[in-house]
């Protein structure tokens, strides 16, 4: 399943709205963003020592995330935009932890790692911008090592009425305007919404994990099904 936009525009798009990126996910989720990761977290259970990778990475919230969870694990954020892992590098190196997580500028649908590499592979809030979902998935898949899990936490939508009608109201036609207002980028977040139409809903998602190799898809609603969770495991007989 693709969706529609240029690999060269949605770059474009992302190097241009890498200085308020962080500001602007606060406004449009209502901060509740940081709540579904920390959910997220828990579900995951990670323990000292294990291995990521947090495919478009953005900024790195996410992967500082796993890197203070792990203890001494290593962690790798990967990102096409180069401005986006310039602010994530700065504040890893504020945190120092700059020992614990690799940053890496890179093409989440062709991830530059051997197979079975990590315990983890995450993608927040990113698998709506790429080309090919199944084909990150599957790429994701490759990555992981056999009882891994792969786990895409994003926006999703929401089902029941009145909430659905007030949802992409807000998604298109407010939102945009929350974007000149705060970011001066009007364009760029009118885009957002456009992407939502194409991205899969929950259940869509969940075959799509299957389709990609994915076993044992759980699935998390939050806010109604204005985003969810879903976290896959490997299979540890590969053949």
């Amino acid at each position: 399943m693709t969706q529609s936009g240029s690999k060269d525009h949605v770059h474009a798009l992302f190097e241009t709205i890498a200085p308020k990126y962080d500001v602007m996910n606060d406004i449009i989720s209502f901060r509740r963003h940081k709540a579904w990761r920390k959910y997220t977290m828990k579900k995951m259970g990670m323990k000292s020592g294990q291995t990521a990778l947090d495919v478009c990475c953005g900024t790195c919230d996410w992967s500082i995330d796993m890197a203070r969870a792990t203890g001494s694990g290593d962690i790798v954020a990967l990102d096409f935009s180069q401005n986006m892992l310039d602010i994530g590098a700065a504040k890893i190196n504020d945190l120092q932890l700059q020992d614990r997580i690799r940053v890496v500028r890179g093409n989440a649908m062709s991830l530059p790692f051997e197979d079975d590499s990590f315990d983890y592979v995450t993608i927040g809030f990113g698998l709506r911008n790429v080309p090919d979902y199944l084909q990150v998935l599957q790429e994701m898949r490759r990555v992981v090592k056999p009882g891994g899990k792969v786990v895409c936490l994003d926006t999703s939508k929401p089902t029941w009425q009145p909430f659905k009608g007030i949802y992409y109201l807000y998604f298109e036609r407010i939102l945009p305007l929350f974007g000149k207002m705060f970011a001066g980028k009007f364009k760029e977040y009118k885009w957002l919404p456009d992407s939502l139409k194409l991205f899969p809903d929950a259940k869509e998602l969940k075959e799509l994990f299957r389709k990609a190799g994915l076993e044992k898809v759980d699935i998390k609603l939050f806010f109604g099904g204005v985003a969810a969770l879903h976290m896959g495991t490997k299979g540890k007989e590969e053949g």
